[in-house]
């Protein structure tokens, strides 16, 4: 990946917006200006989200493909994640990565990233150069070049960049392996990023077939947001992309469906690179389309959402049992998962942060909680969410993750105020509900030297 959504996502909100509003910690819940988009499908089957925003001279242009990891081939695994190496290649008009030419020579920006359920790319430029960019995104959709030259050279950056975020990470091999092991059946459980397995055994004649499948009109979102004129934007929109023919073949859907937890399950994994040992639990959740969403985003952040945070607290500062402690409502557009790890500090053990983090998610989900703790964690997503609508960029984020990972993109005009809405009760209900009533999955993560099997065994 040229860089992770969820990193992309972080920088944006970190960076300062001019003109926030502050955020009232408690109190009648904030208006929340809406997101004021148009939406139209061609008739070749591309959706196109419009979002005509005139206070800075730029616009984002945004090209999301319906297409993720689950996606991917049986033992083929990192194909979604080639490809969108492959997406910045040569085509039939353009050479080998002139869409950094076209955004960074103009003082703009480019990027991509692979997800589970989507892979996407994006771009920022000044907006008297809109017309170049889409003319480029159909180009790339409609006349890539998928290549012996093209696939080796992009397959070798791709196992590269496997070497360096999961083998020579101290802690890549833990994060890689959630999902792994916290999947039975669902094509989540492949790692986004692939394998070297996997990748040398692939034919050019595999990728051709991938593109094909996967890469056409009628499975892909594209997103403008902006300075521009509508009637322009419609007008060009139909000349570079309104011609792409969609093809006849069905799209392939992924039906398999995650079973639920029958018991819990405990995995060891082990580190040559890692200097501590670390541990990680999960726990299934519904979609990111379900009510409860915002409920389960407000436990994560209850529970390590900052230095202030309970397990922080508890495990960090007050215990030192850990260096790092983290939990993530990770919502797809199938089951997510609750996880929750910790990176131990010197002369502490799994066990023992592993207990901790078991004892606070309880508590919480007990209750009570606090009304200014739970004000604090809800002002601090809410005031991220709104940092990040400040920018074209974000806003076109924000609709792209309603659209496509929670199914509706006028989801984006709701999301907040659920997030607004959530009460204590919600907390312990979600908790009670999805994790301390359900069966997880362990990973403990040691620093022994690599080669060992991962083992499993039932508690």
């Amino acid at each position: 990946m040229r860089l992770p959504l969820a990193a992309f996502l972080a920088l944006a909100i970190a960076a300062p917006g001019a003109g926030v509003a502050a955020v009232p910690a408690a109190g009648p819940a904030l208006k929340i200006p809406p997101v004021r988009y148009q939406q139209r499908t061609l008739p070749n089957g591309l959706q196109v989200l419009s979002i005509e925003d005139h206070s800075s001279p730029t616009v984002a242009v945004q090209m999301w493909y319906h297409v993720g990891s689950k996606d991917d081939p049986e033992g083929r695994s990192g194909f979604a994640h080639l490809f969108e190496h492959l997406m910045f290649k040569s085509t039939k008009h353009m050479h080998a990565e002139q869409m950094d030419r076209l955004t960074e020579d103009v003082g703009g920006a480019n990027n991509a990233t692979t997800g589970d359920d989507v892979t996407n790319y994006f771009e920022v430029v000044p907006s008297n150069h809109l017309r170049t960019l889409l003319w480029a995104e159909a180009e790339r959709l409609s006349n890539l070049n998928v290549d012996e030259a093209n696939f080796k050279s992009e397959r070798a950056v791709v196992e590269e960049e496997y070497r360096q975020s999961v083998l020579a990470q101290p802690y890549g091999r833990l994060f890689n392996a959630i999902d792994v092991h916290s999947f039975a059946v669902h094509p989540y459980k492949r790692p986004t990023i692939g394998s070297i397995h996997d990748l040398e055994a692939a034919t050019l004649a595999d990728v051709i077939a991938f593109h094909k499948t996967f890469y056409r009109p009628d499975n892909a979102t594209l997103i403008v947001a902006g300075d521009f004129e509508p009637k322009q934007l419609d007008a060009w929109v139909n000349q570079y992309f309104g011609w792409i023919p969609k093809p006849a073949a069905p799209i392939p859907q992924v039906a398999a469906q995650e079973p639920a937890r029958t018991r819990d399950a405990r995995y060891t994994e082990t580190s040559p690179t890692a200097p501590l040992p670390a541990v990680a639990m999960t726990w299934l959740i519904p979609p990111a389309s379900s009510p409860d969403s915002a409920a389960l985003n407000v436990a994560a952040a209850l529970l390590a959402g900052g230095d202030s945070s309970r397990l922080h607290q508890s495990l960090v500062y007050r215990g030192q049992v850990a260096s790092q402690v983290g939990v993530m409502a990770d919502q797809r557009m199938g089951p997510g998962l609750f996880t929750a790890y910790a990176i131990l500090a010197s002369g502490h053990e799994p066990a023992q942060a592993e207990q901790g983090i078991r004892d606070g998610i309880a508590k919480l989900a007990a209750g009570p909680v606090d009304a200014a703790e739970l004000d604090k964690v809800k002002t601090q997503l809410l005031t991220d969410a709104l940092r990040q609508r400040q920018t074209a960029q974000g806003k076109a984020f924000a609709l792209g993750q309603a659209a496509l990972i929670e199914g509706d993109p006028a989801d984006v005009n709701t999301d907040l105020d659920a997030l607004q809405a959530v009460t204590a009760a919600d907390v312990r209900r979600v908790l009670e509900q999805y994790v301390t009533g359900a069966h997880s999955v362990t990973i403990d993560y040691l620093p022994e030297p690599a080669g060992k099997t991962a083992k499993e065994s039932a508690r």
